[in-house]
């Protein structure tokens, strides 16, 4: 894959993540009914979603910002390990919520592994 077209899939994956990321946080900050009975059904309290929702949000907005892209891009793969753990463990018969949460902390670990070198190779492409 030349480094010109890797860097255009990141960008874009970039994007769609961020575009994600900014409507599920948002809807938990909006108390969304759906996130409200989730958080209250696996046994978080209410303030949990808040913190949720805005670490989603914050972490978005720095996916779309090429310097802290690997900042969000961290952020969220906490959140991705987090959401798994309690799809797996602390609900019953949600073991496809979980393999969607396993799908987008792929994503992420890419959009990190691109975004969060130490070497030129992924700025020079631009």
């Amino acid at each position: 894959m030349t480094g010109r077209f890797r860097h255009i899939a990141v960008l874009v994956l970039s994007f769609v993540l961020a575009a994600l990321f900014l409507f599920s946080g948002g809807s938990k900050l909006a108390g969304a009914e759906q996130h409200v009975q989730g958080f209250a059904h696996w046994g978080y309290p209410d303030w949990f979603r808040v913190v949720v929702g805005a670490v989603e949000v914050v972490a978005a907005i720095l996916l779309l910002i090429p310097r802290l892209a690997c900042v969000g891009a961290a952020a969220l793969i906490v959140i991705m390990a987090g959401a798994t753990y309690t799809h797996l463990f602390r609900a019953t018969g949600e073991g496809p919520m979980a393999a969607m949460t396993v799908v987008l902390l792929v994503f992420l670990l890419i959009v990190a592994a691109a975004r969060c070198r130490n070497d030129r190779s992924f700025r020079s492409a631009a």
